[in-house]
C-alpha cells in the first residue's frame, strides 16, 4: 500500500463526494489521509529522503506498512497505515503514544468518567456510543492509572498558602478488597481555610483504624507539610481524633461537630419529642454574640429540665465547652465554624461517587478516585467565591469578645 506525503485535496474530496460508497465517514476518512500524510512525511524526514527519492543523503528506507486501530473523538479508525523502516523503529508521538491506543482526548473522557463514579464495566459503554469499537476493564483501570502522578502530586505538595486558622477533619468508610477477603479502611480527609479565605483540602489518606496513632500520624504529616496557624479544629468525638488534635495542636480549640452531636443527641430522645428538642438546640447556635448563646444555653436546659428530660439536660450541658467552642472567635466567623455542613456536603459527594464502586480492588483505586475527587473540588474552590473574607481572618482570636466567662453565669442561672 502507498500512502503519499502530499495529498492533492480536490482530487480526494472529488473522489468520495462523487463516489456511491454512502457507508464512508467522510469525516473519520479524511481524519485519517490527513493522519497517513503527516506520518509518511515524518518518516521521510527520519530516512533524509523522500517516498522513492534517491539521493545520496538517505541515512534509511521505507519496510512497508504496518496497520493499527486508532481510537480518536470521530470513532475508531480500524486500519492506520503506520509506516515502517528497515533499520530502527518510527514512533509517531505527533499522533500516537507508543503502546496506547487512545489519543490524549479520550483518556481525559475515560478519566473523567472514571472520577464521575461511572465503573469500568459501564465505561465500555460509554466509549461505544461515542462511536469506538469498545474497551477492556483492564484497560479502563490502566488508562485511570494515569490519574494517579496528579493525585500523587495533589497529596504531596507543599501547603504554603498559610496561616490555616480553622481545620476541619473526617473519615469516611471505603470498602476494599484484601488478602481474599473485603475489609473495611478509613478514607482520613483535612480541610482548611488558607490566608486567602479560600476553602482548600489539605490532606487525605487511607488508615485501616481511626486510632489515636493514625490519626496522629496523619496530622504530623500536614505539619510537615506546613500547615501551621491553627486556631480551631472541627471533628466529630472519636476519641482517637481527639487524642491526636491534642496532641499535634496543644494550643488550637476543638470544637464538636454539630451535626455529629445532633446524630448522637438525636439517638437519646424518644423519636415523638425529637422535633421540639431538636428546635431548641439548634436555637443555641442562632444568637449573634457569646453571651447571648451561653444564656439560650442556659434557657434551653431549663425548658428541657421542665419537660422531664433531665438525661437530655444533663448531656448537653457536660457538652457545652466542646459545641460552642466556636463562640470563642470573631462573630464574623461563626455561620461557617459552627457546623460541620461543608464537610458533611463533601463526604456525601464522595459516597455519590464511590457507592457506584461498591467494592474497591485495593487501596490504590480508592487513593486514585477520591484524590481525584478532591483535587478536583479544591481547584473548583480555588476559583470560585472566597469562604470567609481574607480581611476578617486578619483579627485576632478573642476580637470583640469580653474577657468574661459565660459558663459560671450559665451554671448559676441553671442550678
Amino acid at each position: 500500500m502507498t500512502v503519499p506525503t502530499i495529498i492533492d485535496a480536490g482530487a480526494w474530496l472529488s473522489k468520495y463526494f462523487e463516489g456511491d460508497d454512502l457507508e464512508v465517514d467522510l469525516p473519520r476518512a479524511m481524519l485519517q489521509s490527513m493522519a497517513e500524510a503527516l506520518m509518511s512525511a515524518q518518516a521521510s524526514m527520519q530516512c533524509a529522503a523522500g517516498y522513492g527519492e534517491r539521493t545520496d543523503d538517505r541515512e534509511n528506507s521505507r519496510n512497508g506498512y504496518r496497520t493499527r486501530p486508532w481510537d480518536t473523538r470521530l470513532g475508531t479508525i480500524p486500519d492506520l497505515s503506520v509506516p515502517k523502516l528497515r533499520r530502527g523503529v518510527y514512533s509517531p508521538e505527533f499522533l500516537l503514544n507508543p503502546r496506547r491506543r487512545a489519543e490524549q482526548a479520550l483518556v481525559a473522557v475515560i478519566c473523567q468518567a472514571y472520577i464521575e463514579g461511572v465503573s469500568t464495566r459501564r465505561v465500555d459503554d460509554l466509549v461505544k456510543a461515542m462511536g469506538i469499537e469498545g474497551i477492556s476493564k483492564s484497560e479502563v483501570s490502566r488508562i485511570a492509572a494515569h490519574l494517579d502522578v496528579m493525585v500523587a502530586e495533589f497529596r504531596s505538595r507543599p501547603l504554603d498558602q498559610g496561616p490555616y486558622r480553622y481545620l476541619w477533619i473526617d473519615a469516611l468508610t471505603q470498602r476494599v478488597r484484601e488478602g481474599g477477603r473485603v475489609v473495611n479502611v478509613s478514607a482520613v480527609i483535612a480541610t482548611a481555610v488558607n490566608a486567602e479565605g479560600r476553602r482548600e483540602i489539605i490532606g487525605f489518606d487511607i488508615v485501616t483504624t481511626e486510632d489515636t496513632a493514625a490519626w496522629t500520624e496523619f496530622l504530623r504529616g500536614l505539619v510537615d507539610r506546613g500547615l501551621s496557624g491553627v486556631e480551631l479544629v472541627i471533628s466529630d468525638a472519636h476519641g482517637g481524633i481527639k487524642h491526636a488534635i491534642s496532641t499535634v495542636f496543644a494550643d488550637a480549640s476543638w470544637q464538636r461537630c454539630r451535626t455529629h452531636f445532633m446524630a448522637n443527641l438525636a439517638s437519646r430522645v424518644p423519636k415523638m419529642s425529637w422535633p421540639m428538642i431538636a428546635t431548641l438546640v439548634r436555637s443555641i447556635f442562632e444568637q449573634p454574640d457569646r453571651d447571648a448563646t451561653w444564656n439560650q444555653l442556659a434557657d434551653v436546659v431549663d425548658k428541657l429540665t421542665t419537660a422531664g428530660f433531665n438525661d437530655v439536660a444533663v448531656y448537653l450541658l457536660d457538652a457545652a465547652d466542646d459545641i460552642l467552642a466556636f463562640a470563642a472567635f470573631p462573630t464574623e466567623h461563626w455561620p461557617k465554624i459552627r457546623s460541620n455542613n461543608p464537610q458533611e456536603r463533601l463526604n456525601k459527594e464522595i459516597r455519590r461517587r464511590t457507592d457506584v464502586v461498591g467494592i474497591f480492588p485495593n487501596r490504590a483505586a480508592v487513593i486514585r478516585l477520591v484524590g481525584a475527587l478532591l483535587a478536583e473540588q479544591t481547584d473548583e474552590w480555588a476559583i470560585g467565591k472566597r469562604y470567609m473574607s481574607a480581611e476578617t481572618l486578619k483579627t485576632t482570636r478573642h476580637a470583640g469578645i469580653s474577657d468574661a466567662d459565660p459558663k459560671p453565669a450559665m451554671e448559676a442561672a441553671t442550678a
